[in-house]
């Protein structure tokens, strides 16, 4: 039985498709052992960044900050009203701590895009040369991709937090955050998120 050359395009499609799958897959399991995988405290630096947006990374970051690992911090990405000494104790964090180091509360950021601008403006108003980023474990690849671009020259020392998705067995519902975020991380190696307007910090 003779084929018709028509059935080779198809064909082909459904290689690409299949091959293309397990590109995705390969790198998103490499993704989930990275964002899991434990970091231990990073050595000191010119300052901390956390990215808010889920649970215990600000805490994290006020912890690093009054064990001396930085002179200053910056929390991006805070809602308006948010109040720096509810964070403080809801850290267990003593308030006197604010007489010897500095902490700025950023506003303007409502993505990593403009967590990344308003990181690259503050560190170049302090002329920092290292900061610890805190984020999720999950978040981290794409965040230091994005602070990356933006500031080229600055060494980035990741601090990740293993918020509550990460601390249990997959379910559907991680491993569908985890598969949103390595969408997003494999958008920013594309650099597609060039095409968004981050806001002026």
């Amino acid at each position: 039985m003779t084929r018709h050359p028509g059935w080779k395009a198809p064909a082909l499609v459904l290689a690409a498709i299949f091959t293309a799958a397990l590109f995705w897959l390969a790198g998103f399991t490499a993704f989930e052992i990275d964002a899991r995988r434990f970091v231990p405290d990073p050595a000191p630096a010119d300052g901390i960044v956390v990215l808010t947006g889920g649970a215990g990374r600000i805490e994290a970051g006020l912890h690093l900050l009054a064990a001396g690992k930085a002179p200053r911090l910056l929390i991006s990405g805070v809602g308006n009203g948010i109040d720096l000494s509810e964070m403080l104790r809801r850290s267990d964090i003593d308030p006197a701590l604010l007489e010897v180091h500095i902490v700025t509360l950023g506003h303007a950021a409502t993505n990593t895009v403009g967590n990344a601008a308003e990181t690259a403006a503050w560190a170049r108003q302090y002329d920092l040369h290292s900061i610890i980023v805190v984020t999720a474990g999950y978040h981290m690849a794409r965040a230091l991709a994005e602070l990356a671009r933006v500031v080229p020259g600055l060494e980035l020392r990741p601090m990740p937090v293993r918020p509550p998705a990460l601390r249990t067995r997959d379910d559907l519902g991680t491993l569908r955050l985890l598969a949103i975020e390595y969408d997003k991380l494999l958008a920013v190696r594309f650099g597609l998120t060039h095409l968004k307007k981050a806001p002026r910090p």
